[in-house]
């Protein structure tokens, strides 16, 4: 069946309607503590290397533009860590979030499968960042900290963090890829409500957005542009401002491991248990924010669940990347770390998952789809688009088009056990509507967006620009 053909529904003994679809949790069942996968690595994993000189980074080095207590948490063995009251006192405000059966969608693909979704976008900016923004606010407040920089993609993890300083009485300043800045003028608006500034990146304001400039003054930008200008912005502040990223680094990883924990009750509460977790990957913060528990579960509890990673075709960093060192921006003023990446140099197509247009992944991420424990996949945008419409039109909630990845994934999961009649449980992190995408949607619907995979020589020609590292000698 084509998922361009009208959504409809076969009732069936097996899929009764009235059978439950919510399964929520209340404030008190909320977990007390973030899930921290370094007590668990099965891998091992080396430290991230000073841009320079290519050793290994010193706390000072990363405290010019870090809060001490996130460097802390990166590099602690602890396997939980306690969540604290004033950030639970905010997670209040949306979480826990809704855990449902899509009923509908099962009777649509008329699969034996059971499809379950844990929904992100119930969040007060409509998806998972506020997780790692509101906790990276809070320790920098309480280190004295006046402003926080920090780059943003399509612009979710910018408006997360705006908000997130406005209920701590912090400053931001978001640097934001410049496509986004035009193609989701609605999402700038936003940011601009909670009281943050917004420029389009690469701008005028940093050294490196000026290099960019000069070498292409109708530079698209990139999430790698944008986080060079932002840890310049706060290495240059005289240490009034420090620099919050919003995905790839462990501490963004931890934080929102509260969605996996969620889910884990949940599906007790379903009286059920995954068979393969899906996940859409940009830099790696929801899908490690869903699947690090399950991974936890699979390592210690002998669990079998297939973990997946999703990415766009246009920007395949996990199955077209290398495994190897490189800068985490494109401007050389992060640290270097190994990690899968399609080069720094690396300039994605202007497609329209604007969080999914990163070249590398997160460490942890990158090290465990190395050693074979998480799969990774690539699906192109065009697929995904048509997997959102048809979750659109029979569960009701507009996917954003990050998310879209990871449910193209759980239908091709879903129609597989249609064919081969295996029941198995299916389940896939929503991370956010797609409310501020409509421009995305409208070109889908008038048939503009293109499919499009990343050109194999271009990916070899970008990977040629990555550092020479002799570390570990």
């Amino acid at each position: 069946m084509s998922l361009k053909d009208p959504p409809y529904l076969i009732q069936d003994k097996d899929h009764g309607m009235s059978d439950q679809i919510k399964f929520l949790l209340d404030e008190s069942q909320m977990p007390k503590a973030w899930y921290n996968i370094n007590a668990d690595m099965p891998v091992p994993m080396l430290p991230p290397l000073h841009p320079e000189t290519k050793q290994p980074v010193t706390p000072k080095y990363l405290n010019t533009f870090t809060p001490t207590a996130l460097l802390d948490q990166d590099m602690s063995q602890e396997r939980y860590i306690e969540i604290p009251d004033p950030v639970r006192d905010i997670y209040k405000l949306w979480r826990p979030t809704p855990f449902l059966r899509a009923r509908r969608l099962e009777l649509t693909l008329q699969t034996p499968a059971h499809i379950y979704y844990k929904y992100e976008g119930a969040s007060p900016v409509g998806s998972h960042k506020p997780n790692t923004a509101v906790a990276q606010a809070f320790y920098a407040k309480e280190e004295g900290i006046k402003t926080l920089t920090t780059e943003t993609g399509a612009g979710q993890w910018g408006t997360a963090l705006a908000m997130a300083c406005n209920m701590f009485g912090l400053g931001c300043k978001v640097y934001m890829v410049r496509i986004s800045y035009q193609q989701k003028p609605y999402r700038r608006y936003v940011i601009e409500t909670y009281g943050a500034e917004v420029y389009a990146s690469p701008s005028d304001r940093t050294e490196v957005g000026r290099r960019f400039l000069a070498e292409d003054p109708e530079h698209p930008g990139s999430l790698g542009v944008a986080v060079s200008e932002g840890i310049e912005a706060a290495q240059k502040s005289g240490g009034t401002k420090k620099y919050c990223l919003g995905s790839f680094l462990p501490h963004v990883l931890l934080h929102q491991t509260i969605i996996g924990e969620e889910t884990l009750r949940q599906l007790e509460m379903a009286g059920e248990y995954p068979d393969i977790v899906i996940g859409c990957a940009g830099g790696g913060s929801n899908f490690a924010g869903f699947a690090f528990p399950f991974i936890r579960e699979n390592l210690k509890h002998d669990k079998n669940t297939r973990i997946v990673a999703v990415e766009p075709a246009a920007c395949p960093t996990l199955t077209k990347g290398s495994f190897t060192w490189d800068w985490a921006d494109a401007g050389g003023v992060a640290p270097i770390c190994q990690m899968y990446t399609l080069g720094h140099s690396f300039m994605p197509a202007t497609i329209h998952a604007g969080g999914l247009r990163y070249h590398g992944m997160a460490p942890h991420v990158s090290a465990l789809v190395n050693g074979g424990y998480i799969e990774a996949t690539a699906i192109d945008q065009v697929d995904t688009f048509e997997a959102g419409v048809t979750f659109a039109q029979v569960e009701g909630i507009l996917p954003a088009p990050e998310s879209n990845h990871a449910i193209r994934a759980a239908i091709n999961e879903a129609v597989i056990c249609r064919e081969s009649g295996e029941k198995k449980v299916i389940a896939f992190n929503l991370s956010g509507h797609g409310h501020f995408d409509m421009t995305a949607y409208a070109d889908y619907h008038a048939g503009k967006l293109e499919r499009y995979e990343f050109p194999t020589e271009a990916i070899a020609k970008a990977l040629q620009s990555v550092p020479e590292v002799s570390f570990p000698g």
